[in-house]
C-alpha cells in the first residue's frame, strides 16, 4: 500500500514538474502559430515553387522544372539590372541619409534655444508620413516641366534638370527622397548617442587646445562608432527592401533605371503571374539578405 502512494505521490510530482516546463510553450503558441501560418509556411512554398513553372492562373498545372528558373534568372538582363540600381541605392543611401542624420543631429544638440524642440519635431515628421503621399509629393515637385524645383533652378539661373524622366538622373533623385523622408529617424539615434557622452571629455579636450574640429574628429566620432554602426546597418537592410518610391514615382523606369529587385519581383509575380519564376527571384533575394545579415552580425560584434 505504501509503494503504491509512494508511486502515485512520484507520478505526480513528474507530472507537475513536465507541466512547468511545458508552461512557457502555452504562452508563446499563438505567436508561434502566427509566425508558422504568415512566415514559415510562405517561406517553405516560396522555395518550392521555385523549382516549378507555376503561373497563377492555372495553378492545377504546375510541373517541377528544376533549377531552370535559376538558370534564366542570372540570364535576365532587367533582373541583373535591378541588382545594379540597387547597389547603387544601398551605397547612396548610406552616404547621404546617415551623413545627413549625424548633421541633423549635431545641429540640434548645439542648439540649447527652445527652437530646438521645433527642429527636432520638423526634421522628424516626414518619417511619421507614408511613403506613398511623400512620393506623390515629391514626383510633383520634380515635375521636369513644372515642378516647384526647376522653377527654383531656373530663377538662379540653372537649366531645368530631367530628374525622374533620365536614366542617369532618376535613382539619384530616389536616394535624395528616401534621404530625406528616413533622415530623422536615424538623426534620433544620433541625438540620443550625442547626449550620452559626457560634457568633461569635450571640456578637457578644449584646456589641451582642441579646436571644434579636433573635438568632432577625435572626440565625437570614436564615442559614436557604436551608434553609426547601428544605424548603418539598419539603414542597410531597409534599403534593399526599396519598391514603393519606384512603384509610384517612375514604375521602375525610365529604361529600367530604378528597378529594383523586390519591385521586379513584384512585377513578375502578380502583373505576369509567373509565381515560380518570381519565387526563384525570391530565394536568391532572400540569400544574399540572410548574407549580408551574417556579415552585419559579425561586424557589429566587432565594433561594438
Amino acid at each position: 500500500m505504501e509503494n503504491t502512494v509512494g508511486y502515485s505521490r512520484r507520478k505526480s510530482r513528474s507530472l507537475d514538474t513536465i507541466k512547468f516546463h511545458f508552461q512557457p510553450l502555452y504562452f508563446l503558441l499563438p505567436a508561434l502559430l502566427l509566425l508558422g501560418i504568415f512566415l514559415f509556411l510562405p517561406s517553405l512554398l516560396t522555395i518550392y515553387y521555385a523549382f516549378t513553372d507555376y503561373y497563377l492562373l492555372t495553378p492545377d498545372q504546375r510541373q517541377f522544372v528544376g533549377f531552370s528558373n535559376f538558370v534564366q534568372l542570372f540570364s535576365d538582363p532587367v533582373f541583373l539590372t535591378s541588382f545594379q540600381n540597387i547597389s547603387v541605392f544601398v551605397v547612396c543611401i548610406i552616404v547621404v541619409q546617415v551623413g545627413a542624420a549625424l548633421g541633423l543631429a549635431l545641429l540640434i544638440n548645439n542648439n540649447k534655444s527652445k527652437g530646438g524642440l521645433f527642429l527636432k519635431v520638423a526634421f522628424f515628421s516626414p518619417v511619421v508620413m507614408s511613403l506613398v503621399v511623400i512620393s506623390v509629393l515629391w514626383l510633383y515637385l520634380l515635375n521636369p516641366s513644372d515642378g516647384l524645383i526647376n522653377s527654383f533652378l531656373q530663377g538662379i539661373g540653372i537649366d531645368a534638370q530631367p530628374f525622374l524622366t533620365s536614366p542617369n538622373q532618376a535613382i539619384f533623385a530616389i536616394v535624395f527622397v528616401s534621404a530625406w523622408q528616413g533622415a530623422g529617424y536615424q538623426m534620433l539615434i544620433f541625438l540620443a548617442g550625442l547626449q550620452n557622452i559626457t560634457k568633461e571629455v569635450y571640456e578637457a579636450a578644449k584646456i589641451d587646445g582642441a579646436n571644434k574640429w579636433q573635438s568632432f574628429l577625435h572626440i565625437t566620432l570614436p564615442l559614436l562608432r557604436p551608434t553609426t554602426t547601428l544605424i548603418m546597418f539598419t539603414t542597410l537592410i531597409a534599403a534593399f527592401k526599396l519598391i514603393i518610391q519606384p512603384m509610384i514615382m517612375t514604375q521602375g523606369g525610365p529604361l529600367n533605371a530604378t528597378m529594383t529587385p523586390i519591385y521586379y519581383i513584384y512585377q513578375t509575380g502578380f502583373t505576369d503571374r509567373l509565381v515560380g519564376y518570381a519565387s526563384a527571384m525570391t530565394v536568391v533575394f532572400g540569400v544574399l539578405i540572410a548574407i549580408v545579415s551574417f556579415m552585419q552580425r559579425k561586424l557589429a560584434k566587432e565594433e561594438i
